[in-house]
């Protein structure tokens, strides 16, 4: 067993109740802490631009998307609350990254699209927040990488197809 944060946790439950298998909290618990611990990782070129990792996001999905999008559907790109992108798209449109639109057909319906500056700020932290993100993989071989990577997409399409039937 490995030496993490999570190994410590197993072995306290074990000498709790050492007739549990702990296997299911020792992946999860590993992906979580992982998940906390990169999300916490500010790149330099995100603080440069200003930007959190969820304006980043949020960004991105507009531009690799290549579209307007409403905030309903920025919530879904970016696995956020609906709230949780108001307020981000508040900021974005007061510093001129963003714009919104009233659709034309549904005066109800915003859409939101990047502006030129939008455009350019993310063009140009894209590459160095990939480089960031390799630099924190590093101690990953290419090969064990895409191992992790294919695996993890087999429990992600695993866990959405039963958030989308069991309504979970």
């Amino acid at each position: 067993m490995t030496d993490d944060v999570m190994a410590a946790v197993v072995r306290q439950w074990r000498a709790v109740h050492p007739e549990l298998d702990t296997g299911p909290m020792e992946l999860i618990g590993r992906i979580n802490r992982c998940a906390a611990l990169l999300q916490q990782a500010e790149s330099t070129a995100l603080r440069e631009a200003e930007l959190s990792r969820a304006e980043f996001d949020l960004l991105g999905a507009l531009r690799r998307t290549g579209g307007d999008l409403t905030p309903g559907e920025l919530a879904r790109e970016t696995f956020s609350s609906g709230a949780a992108v108001t307020k981000r798209l508040r900021g974005l449109t007061e510093r001129g990254l963003v714009e919104r639109h009233t659709d034309d057909r549904d005066r109800r319906v915003a859409h939101v699209r990047l502006t030129e500056p939008g455009r350019d700020v993310l063009d140009s932290v894209v590459p160095a927040q990939l480089t960031f993100e390799r630099t924190l993989l590093a101690g990953l071989t290419p090969e064990r990488s895409t191992e992790l990577a294919g695996r993890l997409g087999e429990l992600l399409g695993q866990l959405e197809g039963r958030w989308e039937v069991r309504g979970f």
